[in-house]
């Protein structure tokens, strides 16, 4: 009789323990807003909800236990799957393990593409009860349902790949990467993983880093959430109307939380949910660019400053000591100061803050890396200092970095957050998820919403970054990549 790899058992552990946790939330919430008039359909929905939770908790439970595949599995799977129609992400994911039971790396990251796909549509058709709607949002629905579909049949049918043709498999790669342009990155990963796969790859011992990182269950998790934000930002230019997030409306000043206004609305009549999908643009794009130039000029100075010792690596190094002496989140409210606030000098005062850390973070790698054999042999051959930076010293003393720049981005969306809290980030009036938050505070005693949903979308950001950070140290330790 088969059985279930550790793998699929931990993500079905992983699955089954969130779905109970998430069911219960959804029963306290729906508790909280029916109160003691619990409609017919609400007690339904309440208990068909947590019903699935715990079948989905015992079957894990099961398979932890012995760990053989049983014929009705499958059954539950699908039954597990489609109750996603719930809104339960979580008996989802166990449903589509226990349907492919044995699964690759890039199954692992289809079945999280199908699952960013419905969250987005789910989170998009709100804008359904709008007065009115962005001109192209029944566009870009049907977009997003062909997605869907495509992923989503891709994952069911993901085992018989290997007797497609070359044509056919190219087809697919193709259409995956396309559909990537959604902003469901999870999908242009499982492309590249289906490529590596089928060109001769499995004879490679050595995993790749993405690979490694689907046997991390939390990573993949983090990941999900990363690139539901991202996408949300990508698809809200085609189906969100950007008037509702900016503009004011003093006939819905703070409204409470309806069909028509998911989160509510602010002090001046905005819809709270708009500004929350806008506002992950923000937060985003500060965050990856303030650790992107810092990474790649911090980076290479540590690099030269850790090649040439002596002269050289004192005049960098002290340079930076006096910079790192300054604390971070002063230097950027001193240069938002000086410079006024926008979303650019938010970037160059976060990036300018960054650079030393990464420079000590290289140099250390630096020093290692070129004791080695072949930078020796490199220098025997005649080969230029300039090539072996870029070609030898660098690609393999980059792993540390890859992994504090994961965790540099969430501290990145914090910074940006904090100081926009403060009025000192980007402009007051553009959606940001710091303006919102300091908007909501003033109305904490009686619309605490306000400020909770901000604070909420915050965390989620701020922890996946974490939880991907912590994949990304395990996927990158040698141990892992046989």
């Amino acid at each position: 009789m088969q059985s279930y790899s550790s793998v699929v058992k931990r993500y079905l552990r992983f699955a089954s323990t969130l779905s109970i946790v998430f069911s219960l939330a959804v029963v306290l919430f729906t508790y909280l807003r029916q109160g003691t008039d619990w409609s017919l359909v609400t007690i339904g929905f309440a208990l068909t909800h947590l019903i699935l939770s715990f079948i989905n908790f015992f079957i894990a439970r099961r398979i932890q236990n012995n760990g053989k595949v049983h014929p009705m599995h499958r059954v539950w799977g699908f039954v597990l799957m489609l109750s996603v129609l719930l809104g339960n992400p979580f008996n989802f994911i166990t449903g589509m393990f226990l349907v492919l039971r044995k699964l690759m790396s890039y199954q692992i990251y289809l079945i999280f593409a199908v699952l960013v796909d419905l969250t987005i549509i789910v989170t998009t058709s709100l804008n359904f009860f709008k007065p009115t709607m962005s001109p192209t949002f029944i566009i870009g629905l049907v977009l997003l349902g062909f997605s869907l579909l495509f992923h989503w049949g891709l994952a069911l049918f993901s085992a018989h790949l290997k007797n497609v043709s070359k044509t056919q498999l190219y087809i697919i790669i193709a259409l995956l990467v396309v559909t990537s342009f959604s902003g469901n990155l999870l999908s242009l990963i499982a492309a590249w993983l289906i490529w590596r796969e089928h060109h001769n790859q499995a004879n490679v011992r050595r995993r790749s880093v993405f690979s490694n990182i689907s046997r991390h269950e939390v990573a993949i998790f983090g990941l999900y959430i990363i690139t539901f934000i991202f996408a949300m930002a990508m698809t809200s230019y085609l189906t969100f109307e950007y008037s509702y997030a900016v503009e004011n409306n003093y006939t819905a000043i703070l409204q409470a939380p309806s069909m028509t206004y998911p989160l509510g609305t602010d002090n001046f009549g905005r819809d709270v949910f708009s500004r929350m999908v806008f506002g992950g643009r923000i937060s985003l794009l500060v965050g990856v660019l303030a650790t992107l130039a810092p990474l790649l000029i911090g980076g290479f100075l540590g690099a030269v400053s850790g090649y040439y010792s002596h002269r050289v690596d004192q005049t960098i190094m002290r340079s930076l000591d006096v910079l790192y002496a300054i604390p971070g989140i002063l230097l950027a409210i001193t240069i938002v100061t000086a410079f006024g606030t926008s979303t650019q000098n938010l970037i160059l005062a976060l990036s300018i803050g960054g650079i030393p850390g990464y420079a000590r973070t290289m140099r250390a790698n630096v020093l290692q890396v070129k004791q080695l054999e072949y930078v020796e042999a490199a220098h025997a051959v005649g080969v230029s200092d300039v090539k072996i930076i870029l070609k030898h010293i660098i690609p393999n003393a980059s792993a540390p970095m890859i992994i504090r720049s994961s965790l540099t981005v969430a501290t990145a969306v914090i910074s940006t957050s904090s100081l926009s809290y403060l009025g000192l980030g980007v402009e007051s009036h553009i959606p940001e998820w710091g303006n919102i938050l300091r908007i909501g505070s003033d109305y904490l005693e009686t619309q605490p919403y306000l400020a909770i949903y901000p604070g909420l979308a915050i965390i989620a950001l701020v922890l996946s970054f974490n939880f991907l950070g912590d994949g990304l140290r395990d996927a990158l330790d040698p141990k892992m990549t046989q």
